[in-house]
């Protein structure tokens, strides 16, 4: 087998999924070999304190995609590059088939023909830290690259720039903030899952509860879901929206990071932040915060009580103060 020249490393589409990825990205950066991550366009900013080979911007129109693809390899001139697939999905795998970079990736969505490495996904309910990691491991011990410890870190360590802090501290300065005086709140989640709502519904009384408290609370969700977040939580301070790595960089700045399972529970993860994380409708075992720095309340089964969330929240923040 020729030697690796590269390692091409396709990331999931969402943000959590993204953070959830860290470990795995790690992996791969610690063989030394050229790592050139495959992913959406705001990834960029989110990992532009790792030391990348190159980042090519995924549009999820596997042809537009291959064609990006294939060009950055010519032209990065990698002979042997190798692709690893943390996505499920086929076109994820026709898009390095097509553009000559042999791939390994857990074998689902009928795509074991176009792998050439295609793995079986482990049993026994594994989180997706661990699904990842494990897809990783076992990519680079094929490869005959360095593998990793057999178990993932228990901090997904986001790697900041100087620009995410100081973007983070000129927008708390804007507000009048100081690190630590405030509670972040995020009162939105996208999507459905299995036809059902993702956020939690008493923000609102959570938010003016805090307030009666004497907690400053803010919140800073995305242009997109900015109306959402205003009808959730009217009374809240609501800062400018802000890029993916400052906004992490936020959530380490807050006394404590109160959010639905959603991006923002895995961009705090991510950050070392101080959480609680709350469920009612999604599995906290697959999908919940990856982080000693985290409380989960709640469950698929049902979201929890306001009284229980206020009383979590506030015992945290007397131990903070």
């Amino acid at each position: 087998m020729n030697p690796v020249s590269a390692i091409y490393l396709r990331l999931p589409n969402w943000i959590g999924d993204v953070c959830m990825s860290l470990p795995s990205l790690e992996a791969v950066l610690s063989t030394d070999l050229p790592v050139v991550v495959c992913a959406k366009a705001w990834a960029r900013d989110l990992l532009s304190g790792y030391g990348l080979a190159g980042f090519v911007e995924m549009s999820g129109r596997w042809r537009e995609d291959r064609a990006a693809v294939h060009a950055f390899r010519k032209k990065a001139a990698h002979a042997h590059p190798r692709g690893l697939l943390l996505p499920d999905s086929l076109s994820s795998a026709m898009v390095f088939s097509f553009a000559g970079i042999p791939s390994a990736g857990y074998r689902d969505d009928g795509r074991s023909l176009i792998l050439r490495w295609p793995m079986a996904k482990p049993t026994g309910g594994l989180h997706a830290v661990e699904s990842w990691y494990h897809l990783t491991a076992q990519a680079l011990r094929r490869w005959g690259c360095p593998t990793p410890p057999p178990v993932p870190p228990r901090q997904l360590g986001l790697r900041f720039t100087d620009a995410h802090r100081q973007d983070a501290c000129d927008a708390l300065q804007v507000a009048g903030l100081t690190e630590g005086d405030f509670v972040l709140v995020a009162p939105t989640a996208t999507g459905l899952h299995k036809g059902r709502v993702k956020v939690w519904p008493h923000f609102d009384a959570l938010v003016q509860r805090l307030q009666a408290a004497g907690q400053k609370v803010v919140m800073c969700p995305p242009a997109a879901e900015s109306d959402a977040a205003r009808a959730n939580a009217p009374t809240a301070v609501c800062l400018a929206p802000m890029k993916l790595g400052a906004f992490a960089t936020l959530t380490q700045l807050a006394g404590l990071v109160v959010c639905n399972d959603s991006g923002v529970s895995h961009l705090a993860a991510a950050a070392g932040a101080r959480q609680v994380t709350l469920f009612g409708v999604t599995q906290r075992e697959r999908t919940g915060p990856w982080s000693s720095h985290a409380t989960c309340l709640g469950s698929a089964q049902g979201w929890p009580a306001l009284e229980e969330v206020e009383e979590n929240v506030l015992a945290m923040l007397q131990v903070q103060y």
